[in-house]
């Protein structure tokens, strides 16, 4: 069984729970994606399925895309990535994934791109308290020392400085799944996840959490 889809952030929301208590939650659209290629140990050393979501026209596609999508007989998406999948899975070219595969799955992690926040600080980009902000002095939000007169005498690697922040690969593991709404082609998570309302997802089951929901 396949154990991961495409998919992408739609907002937050919140629900109730059995007893009534609040859940915040993020609506996450998973699916329906497309097989756009199968590959087999047999046939390039490794089982993954290439997965596509959200269709494209095809005038927004290149030559060699398109060629690749006419030769699987499916539609052009606009988010294609690879998967893991087991060899003996029957997934094959053209076959439709759904949200249907989290029906039993208690736990996920969701891959996503944090929001890119530009150049920024060392208070904002790694939360130091900066300098005293009190009348007289002059440094306020700066870093203060970076390095050294004696010996090295220089700015030692990896010493914390102002620089860009955000818009990297994140995941966010271990999210309980509070519903899962194969009709509207989304899932219910307990939490946030990375990225701006749109983004592009990945959407695992929990490789630190097996088993069904509770």
């Amino acid at each position: 069984m396949i154990s991961s889809l495409l998919g992408k952030k739609i907002g937050m929301t919140r629900v109730f729970d059995a007893q009534g208590d609040q859940v915040p939650v993020t609506v996450i659209q998973v699916g329906p994606c497309v097989v756009v290629q199968r590959k087999t140990v047999a046939s390039d050393g490794y089982s993954a399925a290439q997965l596509g979501f959200e269709p494209k026209k095809p005038s927004r596609c290149r030559k060699p895309e398109a060629g690749h999508f006419k030769k699987a007989g499916v539609d052009p998406a606009r988010l294609v990535q690879e998967v893991p999948v087991d060899d003996a899975d029957p997934l094959k070219a053209g076959d439709r994934v759904t949200a249907e595969v989290f029906k039993d799955v208690g736990h996920v992690d969701v891959c996503g791109v944090t929001k890119g926040r530009g150049f920024q600080g060392v208070i904002r980009r790694h939360h130091m308290s900066g300098q005293p902000m009190s009348h007289g002095h002059t440094m306020h939000r700066r870093p203060g020392s970076v390095g050294m007169r004696e010996h090295p005498g220089r700015i030692l690697r990896n010493q914390r400085m102002p620089g860009h922040l955000g818009h990297v690969r994140v995941t966010t593991q271990n999210l309980r799944v509070v519903q899962v709404r194969p009709e509207d082609d989304v899932i219910l998570v307990c939490g946030s996840v990375p990225g701006p309302n749109g983004g592009w997802l990945v959407v695992s089951r929990a490789a630190k959490k097996a088993g069904a929901s509770t």
